[in-house]
């Protein structure tokens, strides 16, 4: 995988994010790619979710997007 596909690999992602909680900033959104733990904090502060019902759902939905890059 190049850089160009990475980086369209996490802008996917994060359009995902925006469209499944879309409480969250861009701000907060930008700490998918870099800082895991703080997004997962914002995620609990703005959803309530346990760390790890919210790494579970993150999880699924990176594999989600990873099946319609294969598909496409």
């Amino acid at each position: 995988m190049n850089k160009e596909q990475a980086d369209g690999k996490v802008t996917q992602i994060q359009g995902k994010l925006k469209e499944t909680w879309g409480k969250l900033t861009d701000n907060d959104r930008t700490l998918y790619s870099g800082q895991r733990d703080q997004f997962l904090g914002k995620l609990k502060e703005h959803y309530g979710l346990a760390k790890e019902e919210a790494e579970k759902q993150i999880k699924a939905m990176e594999e989600s997007c990873a099946k319609t890059e294969k598909a496409a």
